[in-house]
Order: structure tokens, then C-alpha cells, then sequence
């Protein structure tokens, strides 16, 4: 099967483009590139390479000067591969060569090495029947190959894997859509790919942009790693202003029907709370006036001159606290003021949750300290995204390089950090069915819908419904449920005696009411006794306060002839009918 391919690509450079032996060099060391280049990645090699970024999941490649004619008798072999249980799918962003029978003097082959199946060769006379190209390989060789030419552009490939079906090329534009909602998969190196965009991430982007350009201009992806981007298209503005970000830089553009606006989360500015630097200037001009450039002058909104260090210093540096933990995505800058002429052009960031460990940002690759591009001048503003972003308290900007003095202004963009709570144990919930005890008194009946507890009289859980001590010939003052087979009895009045009609108060959701007896002062020389109510055998006795009778009072129901019932005691309610007791008005 590799010799299979080994045939089929020497066809395509034995043809004039090389001598045979040369051509053999070159194909042998294109298939050899697995293991000297990047192993996760991919690698390339030959003389007709262009701009090219390789990484695991997605990259892009072009031929040499694209998109200007590419140069005669040259050769780029490029090895993909993807990771593994993964596939490889291909998207044709432009394939310009000049036309010849079979495509024999310039052409694009790609093969599966595993496989051994081929694609193409593609030429301007034979070009790819679909923009996108989905193989079965997670290893795909891309093979360029060029004689004598006139013209042509050359080649332009992305690529990403199987995971990414929603894959487009760098060359897209928003005008080739109509649906008001997108989203796509842009490739990583579409940055430095030959494509306009207009306008910034504040008003939008005009829709004839090159998509993926915009999103890494707007801080959404990175271009070394690409990404997934969801955008609408809303209607155009008059004027679209210029703007320099994450290393690239949007042109001025007038009226468009449509514009391209990014959804990009947690990009509010974050307010800060004290600054701090290495050192401060304490300027005396000409006239012998004083100007403090100190460390507070650094934010952003600030009006007049900036924060500057003190001319002279080594390793000058600015603190930014924000004062608790933050979700940083980004970064701005700003040069001194319009009456001064200095501005920061590079600088690294670094980062701390204590300010005593501080930690360099390396971006994605994490191999270097990354260097920020910085301002070009002492009035524009400059934005950066950090992707992935900083989770810090602290922020320090510490300048590489300046214009004439280290000076600078400075906001941070990104949100709170999310909190999230730890769940709950898991507590079954106490189910609203009647409740009944495992065992009891064969005297004592169950009441339906109710829990009691006979050594005590107490409020239960919402879920349960307990006896009221004030309740006299019923034994709850809450209105059963329907389906317990209760009817309702019509109330005359809420203050008649009680044992004539059964009497409920109504519950209001969520929380069950409960109902209270009525208060009412107790006149001079009244005093409570404890009345304990003997039940049956088996059951225990229930103690309430009751008032103490007035001098020849006799309870309700009991005549001057004799009573059942003493001071400080009382029968079985059956036998010894109680006072009134006035409830609550519902």
C-alpha cells in the first residue's frame, strides 16, 4: 500500500518538475514527516510552502506567496494528523493552478496513507466537486507540486477533525450567509491569511469581513488554536471605526445592509478597586509646576496624563487589585495623553491570588511568557484577549518596550467568578399521606391526617398537621382534605360555642397557618390552673391552661345542683364540657 502511494505521488513531480531522483528525495521525506515534525500535529517540508499553523485539532496551509502567483519547479508536502479515534476533514478554501491535461504541470494530491486512497490531483481544470472534504483517516499527506506557469494564485487548505463537522475556511465572509443566527468552526492560522475586515468589536463588523479574521480580531478565538463562533447578522451601520486588537488591524468602512456581531460571554469591564506600580515620576516642567504621573492616574477613564514610571527605572511594573477574585478575559491600553507622546508597545502580563506567588501568562502554548502587542501611539486604545482567560485577584503589566517613556493606561474586561454550591444531602422528603404510628393503645382511635405525639403537644413539620391545645371538641383546627372523605360544614359564625359545629382553619400555601387562641387580658386576682384531661385506659393525659373560674362560676353544660369537676381538675371531656375558647377569625 506504500508503495502504492510512493507511484502515485511520483507521478505527480516526475513530470518536468523535478529530476527523478530529486523528486524521489522529496516524496520519501514526505512520508517521513510523521516523525520529524510535530507528532500530535503534523509537519511539513519542501521549498513551495506558504503561510502554514498545524496544530492537533485544526490548522491551515497555503502555497508559497499566496495569494500572489506562486513560484515555478517547487514542491510542499504536508503531513496532518489528528488524534487518535479521530478523523480528518478538509476544507478547500482556493485552489487556483494553472490548467494543464491531468493536471500534470502544477497539482494537488492528497492521500491516505493508512488507506491508501487518494484525492485529486486538483487544478483549475479539475477543482474539488465540494468545498469540504470528509476522509476516514486521522492521517492525511497534502502534496503540492509545480512546473513552469504563467499564473495562478496557488492553494489554501484548512482542516479539523471529525469532531468539527461545521468547518469553514478562512476565506468566508459574512455575505455568504443569509440565516440571521451562525455558527461555525473557525480554523486556527486564519489570522495572517490575505482577507479585509471592517469595524470592532464595540459596533460590530461589516458583513463583507472574512469571518474567522473578525472573530480572532474580536478576541473570540485565539488563532493558534481556533474554535467554535456564534454570530448574528443585524442591521448595518453609516460608519464603521478602525481598531487595533489581539495583533491585528480593522479598516474604516461606510454603509452596509448587514454587520457581523460576535456573542462573546463574561466581557464586562471590572471595576478596580486600588492600583499599585514600582515606581511613579513626580515631573517638574519648564515653568517649575509640579505633575504627579502616580499609580491611581493608570485607569482607563482617567482624564489628562497617565500613569508613568520613573524615567530611568529597570523593570518597571503596574499592579492592578481588583479587590477579590476575578474571571479576567481581556485587556486595554491606552498611551499617556494627547499633550504627551508616550505609550507602551509590548508588555507581559502576570497574575496572583495573593499577591506574593505571581504567575507569567503563556496563552495557550504555554511554552513562553506571552508578549502583548501594545499601543502605537499616546491616544487609541488597544485591546487584548487572554484565552484561556486569568482567574486571579491581581493583575501586574510589566512593559518590554515603550516610546520615549514608560507610560500607560489600563482597564481589564471579564465577569464574576460563577459560585457554585455544593448539593444538598439528599434528604427524602416526608411524604403527605397519613402518617400512622407503628403501634398504639388498641383504646385510642387514629386520626386521620394527623401526628401525635402523646408525651408532648408541639408544632410539627409543615408536611404534618398537630393537635391544637385550644381545640375543644375537635381535634385539629385545619381543614382536612377533600379526599379524606371530610364534608364542610356550613359556619355560622366563627365565635359560636364551640362543640355545635366542626370549625377549620384554612391553610394559605406555601406555609400552613396555624391557629392561635385568642389573647385576652386577665382581670386582677385571675389566676391559671393546669387542667389534666384523664383518657381512657391506655392513653395518656393531655395538660393545657385553662382559666380559673370566678367565684360561683360553674362551667358551660353543668348545673348549680352539683359538678363533676374541681378546681385545678377536670374530667374526660365527654363527661365535663369546657368553657368557651374564642379562636382566631379567619
Amino acid at each position: 500500500m506504500m508503495m502504492m502511494v510512493v507511484m502515485m505521488m511520483m507521478m505527480r513531480v516526475g513530470s518536468g518538475a523535478t529530476s527523478g531522483a530529486l523528486a524521489l528525495v522529496l516524496v520519501r521525506r514526505c512520508l517521513l514527516l510523521g516523525p520529524l515534525g510535530l507528532r500530535s500535529a503534523g509537519a511539513q517540508d519542501g521549498n513551495g510552502c506558504g503561510h502554514t499553523l498545524l496544530t492537533p485539532h485544526s490548522g491551515t496551509l497555503s502555497s508559497k506567496n499566496y495569494p500572489g502567483t506562486y513560484p515555478n519547479h517547487t514542491m510542499c508536502c504536508w503531513r496532518l494528523q489528528a488524534p487518535a479515534g479521530t478523523s480528518l476533514l478538509l476544507a478547500f478554501g482556493d485552489v487556483d493552478l494553472e490548467p494543464s491535461e491531468h493536471c500534470a504541470h502544477s497539482s494537488l494530491l492528497l492521500t491516505d496513507t493508512q488507506t491508501g486512497t487518494a484525492y485529486g490531483p486538483y487544478c483549475r481544470n479539475s477543482i474539488p466537486s465540494a468545498p469540504l472534504l470528509v476522509t476516514n483517516s486521522s492521517t492525511v499527506t497534502v502534496l503540492f507540486n509545480t512546473t513552469s506557469h504563467r499564473s495562478g494564485r496557488g492553494i489554501l487548505l484548512s482542516y479539523a477533525t471529525s469532531q468539527h463537522p461545521d468547518l469553514v475556511s478562512c476565506l468566508v465572509r459574512g455575505t455568504h450567509y443569509t440565516q440571521e443566527h451562525i455558527s461555525v468552526y473557525c480554523p486556527a492560522g486564519c489570522k495572517d491569511i490575505h482577507g479585509d475586515i471592517w469595524g470592532n468589536p464595540s459596533q460590530g463588523y461589516r458583513d463583507t469581513s472574512v469571518l474567522c479574521k473578525a472573530a480572532v480580531h474580536a478576541g473570540v478565538i485565539a488563532d493558534e488554536l481556533g474554535g467554535q463562533v456564534t454570530l448574528s447578522r443585524e442591521k448595518g451601520i453609516t460608519l464603521y471605526e478602525s481598531a487595533f486588537a489581539n495583533g491585528l488591524r480593522s479598516k474604516r468602512g461606510s454603509l452596509s445592509e448587514k454587520r457581523l456581531i460576535f456573542h462573546k460571554a463574561c466581557d464586562d469591564v471590572l471595576e478596580i478597586v486600588a492600583f499599585n506600580a514600582s515606581s511613579w515620576w513626580h515631573e517638574v516642567d519648564m515653568l517649575g509646576q509640579d505633575r504627579a504621573w502616580v499609580a491611581e492616574r493608570a485607569a482607563l477613564g482617567t482624564t489628562g496624563h497617565s500613569w508613568a514610571a520613573e524615567p530611568g527605572a529597570k523593570a518597571a511594573w503596574l499592579e492592578l487589585d481588583l479587590g477579590t477574585r476575578r474571571n479576567v478575559t481581556g485587556i486595554i491600553t491606552k498611551g499617556s495623553s494627547e499633550q504627551h507622546n508616550y505609550y507602551v508597545t509590548s508588555y507581559h502580563v502576570s497574575s496572583s491570588r495573593d499577591r506574593k506567588n505571581w504567575r507569567p501568562y503563556r496563552g495557550s502554548s504555554g511554552q513562553e511568557d506571552k508578549v502583548f502587542e501594545g499601543n502605537a501611539d499616546s491616544q487609541g486604545e488597544v485591546s487584548n484577549a487572554f484565552i484561556p482567560p486569568i482567574v486571579a485577584r491581581y493583575i501586574r503589566v510589566t512593559p518590554q518596550s515603550w516610546h520615549q517613556s514608560v507610560a500607560l493606561k489600563v482597564a481589564l474586561v471579564g465577569c464574576q467568578l460563577a459560585r457554585v454550591h455544593a448539593p444538598r444531602p439528599n434528604v427524602p422528603s416526608v411524604s403527605k399521606e397519613v402518617l400512622e404510628p407503628t403501634s398504639r393503645p388498641a383504646s385510642c382511635t387514629p386520626i386521620s391526617g394527623i401526628a401525635l405525639d402523646p408525651e408532648k403537644a408541639e408544632y410539627a413539620e409543615p408536611d404534618l398537621v398537630q393537635v391544637s391545645p385550644s381545640s375543644q371538641t375537635g381535634p385539629c383546627t385545619f381543614k382536612p382534605l377533600l379526599e379524606e372523605g371530610y364534608t364542610l360544614p356550613l359556619v355560622l359564625s366563627h365565635y359560636d360555642i364551640p362543640g355545635k359545629h366542626h370549625e377549620y382553619a384554612e391553610p394559605l400555601p406555601p406555609e400552613p397557618e396555624y391557629a392561635m387562641p385568642f389573647s385576652e387580658p386577665e382581670p386582677i386576682g385571675m389566676h391559671r390552673s393546669t387542667c389534666s384531661i384523664a383518657g381512657p385506659a391506655g392513653c395518656s393525659l393531655v395538660q393545657y391552661q385553662t382559666p380559673a373560674l370566678r367565684p360561683g362560676e360553674l362551667p358551660a353544660g353543668v348545673e348549680q345542683t352539683g359538678s363533676p369537676c374541681s378546681e385545678g381538675s377536670c374530667a374526660w371531656p365527654g363527661r365535663c364540657p369546657l368553657a368557651h375558647v374564642y379562636h382566631e377569625a379567619l
